[in-house]
């Protein structure tokens, strides 16, 4: 290794998996200086003890000697290894010229899902130093992927509600296939369906879990928002909605019966290519079964024109159907109480991509604080509405992970000056000029909040198990910086642990309670539900806005609207006649994560390559084999790919993952801002072309 030790010697040490979004819990096994294996924390609440192939992976992945660990400076062709203090003192040197030559708003810092999951003390430090600093231009990987259902739940119930599958009587799983992609949700899913719960499966692939569905529902892909408004017209026409839920905690039940009107199963069926009469079944049983709830994906739904009226439109079926604050339908979960750590000399100009989408900024008065990174990709090539010239990019791939990667490649390639923090020599890092390497999970403390996302009162802290090199995490490099540059008194913290007992005050907790009293985590609340009976909705009118007055006013569709994509056999551009295939992106693998641990043996050897995934009808038609190399176009680019000839996707359809060196995909897609609230890209309905790869 490349001087790794653990700071154990001998012992076991707990911890929270960051290989994904997940966090389930972790027990490390350390002999003699080294992590010798890795089981799952039974008594955690969330996994219980079970490990994806990613988390059973992580020794490979923390031991990787393929892993940073010295700075590194470009130097022509080839790197150079620096020290840490060479490193910051390029950084300091290069940001000061900024501000006496272009400005400090020309700096943009973009950080990727490694970083978001290091709670919210990371993110919010990050973001109080370019504020300090004097840019508002912080964007991260939400400009994609999440942040959207967020708002769209926001905008309809007030707060960020979740999904309780494992107390529910129907389930249904929009866009997503939880065995991949969370497999916690997806044991719970099937555990209750043991225990007689419906499940319905709405997606265009046939997943593990639509196998074994009471009903899977195939739409093509874009179409989503017109079966939601298709089952609300059932629901709302046979008068299956809750009535009396509706009357006291909604407004604009009319308005939504008239717009619903407007999409009857037959005509949606011509649309979505979902049967009529399977429409009507769904929409029965969603309505009957009690409780029930919708399961949806990170961000299938998102990635369309009609992303955020997707979510809305989820949002809303929950609410005429009574199904919110129950058990077993939409949950929230108490927040632990918390400092947050804000901008305390907030830059007033809005980052880029804010003028032209201030719904993504925030909304109720509640700021997220970020820019579209889709418009700012377009800046840095154009220097409009100004340049931005340098950037620090940490835990992020974009080359590889955002759309359009020419155009990615193109733009950041044109940065005056680069600074990439990653654990890997990625796609991206290749491209900056100076290199730092960050600390994998098990190398820096970290407060894990956010289980409330998944309906747990949970909290548990992650320590620092190993060091590696000259790997550091994330935070210390920013409160370095912080200190460096003289901000001293916005930055009082000296250490990541004093800034975790600041973000727990208002809790009463501190890091060294857990870390020492509690590894394993502990329940810090109780679930309690319909809480609607004794306090408002957070919305404008202290009701769920079926109708919202609010998007009205901001000049936004009131009600779900559908758009149909731009790219697409429906759509009147003309492009389906050269590409008449839909193509879809970003299904998620269990071993993998976005661009992420390719290299580890143990994963590669259960999926050691993409490949697009056709039906035998369409492979008929374009006269290839299962296992041919064949050329996937579309009016992007292209890619060359191996074909996986399968019953189990739409005739008509392809589907390629994500985040391959090999065959990336993000070479056919778009970043052009689709959804006209977020600005998301279409990365779901695309057209695209086979062509056979000529020897």
């Amino acid at each position: 290794m490349t001087g790794s030790r653990t700071i154990t010697t001998n012992g076991i040490e707990k911890t929270a998996c960051g290989l994904c979004h997940m966090s389930c819990g972790m027990e490390l096994h350390i002999k003699d200086g080294r992590i010798s294996s890795v089981n799952g924390i039974r008594e955690h609440p969330l996994n219980k003890g079970f490990l994806c192939p990613k988390g059973r992976a992580v020794l490979e992945h923390v031991y990787s000697p393929k892993r940073l660990s010295v700075p590194l400076l470009k130097e022509g062709s080839g790197w150079k290894e620096i020290s840490w203090e060479a490193a910051m003192k390029i950084i300091i040197a290069n940001l000061e010229e900024i501000q006496g030559s272009a400005g400090p708003r020309s700096l943009g810092i973009a950080v990727g899902m490694p970083v978001l999951l290091s709670g919210t003390s990371t993110v919010g430090l990050i973001r109080r130093f370019a504020h300090v600093f004097g840019t508002p231009n912080c964007f991260s990987v939400e400009s994609i992927c999440y942040r959207c259902r967020m708002l769209a739940y926001i905008a309809t119930l007030g707060r960020f509600f979740v999904a309780d599958p494992e107390n529910s009587a129907c389930i249904v799983v929009w866009g997503s296939n939880p065995e991949q992609s969370s497999p916690p949700v997806g044991t719970r899913i099937l555990q209750s369906k043991r225990k007689g719960a419906r499940l319905v499966v709405i997606d265009p692939r046939r997943t593990s879990m639509a196998a074994r569905a009471d009903f899977h529902l195939q739409p093509r892909p874009g179409t989503d928002c017109a079966l939601i408004l298709a089952i609300l017209n059932v629901i709302i026409t046979e008068q299956l909605y809750d009535q009396d839920f509706v009357s006291k905690y909604t407004i604009g039940f009319d308005e939504l019966a008239n717009h619903v009107r407007e999409y009857p199963p037959e005509r949606v069926q011509d649309i979505t290519s979902v049967p009529a009469e399977k429409i009507r079944e769904v929409a029965r049983l969603f309505a009957v079964t009690k409780p029930a709830c919708i399961v949806q994906g990170t961000n299938a739904l998102d990635q369309t024109p009609s992303g955020f009226h997707n979510s809305r439109g989820i949002a809303i079926l929950q609410a005429v159907t009574g199904n919110i604050d129950v058990p077993g339908g939409f949950i929230q979960s108490p927040r632990l109480r918390v400092n947050v750590v804000e901008a305390v000399e907030k830059v007033e100009e809005p980052p880029i991509g804010i003028d032209s989408y201030p719904f993504f900024y925030g909304i109720y008065g509640r700021e997220f604080g970020e820019g579209q990174t889709m418009v700012l990709l377009e800046s840095l090539l154009t220097g409009q509405p100004y340049s931005i010239n340098s950037m620090i990019i940490s835990g992020s791939n974009p080359v590889l992970t955002w759309p359009d990667s020419a155009k990615v490649k193109k733009a950041l390639s044109r940065l005056r000056f680069l600074v990439v923090m990653d654990q890997f020599m990625t796609e991206t890092a290749r491209l900056a000029h100076l290199v730092l390497p960050v600390g994998t999970f098990l190398e820096r403390p970290e407060l894990c909040d956010y289980y409330s996302l998944w309906g747990l009162p949970y909290v548990m802290v992650r320590k620092k198990i190993l060091e590696y090199g000259q790997c550091r995490p994330d935070l210390d490099f920013w409160l370095e910086l912080a200190h460096r540059m003289g901000y001293q008194e916005q930055f009082p913290w000296q250490s990541i642990e004093e800034v975790i007992d600041y973000t727990l005050k208002p809790s009463g907790f501190t890091y060294k309670y857990f870390a020492e009293e509690h590894p394993n985590g502990i329940y810090y609340g109780e679930q309690k539900y319909r809480k609607y009976e004794k306090q408002e909705f957070k919305t404008p009118s202290g009701k769920i806005e079926l109708y919202s007055r609010y998007m009205a006013e901001m000049g936004y569709a009131p009600l779900p609207t559908c758009q149909e994509p731009a790219e697409s056999e429906a759509s009147t551009s003309g492009l389906a006649e050269k590409y008449p295939l839909t193509l879809t992106t970003g299904a998620r693998q269990v071993c993998y994560i976005h661009s992420q641990l390719r290299d580890l043996a143990s994963l590669n050897r259960k999926m050691p390559e993409p490949l697009a995934e056709i039906n035998p009808v369409t492979a008929r038609q374009y006269k290839v084999n299962d296992g041919n190399m064949v050329v996937i176009e579309s009016p992007g680019g292209e890619i060359e790919i191996k074909v996986k000839v399968t019953e189990d996707i739409m005739p008509g359809v392809v589907n390629i993952p994500h985040g391959w060196v090999q065959a990336n995909v993000n070479l056919l897609t778009d970043s052009t801002p689709a959804d006209p609230i977020t600005g998301y890209p279409a990365l779901k309905g695309l057209l695209c072309g086979i062509r056979v790869k000529k020897n």
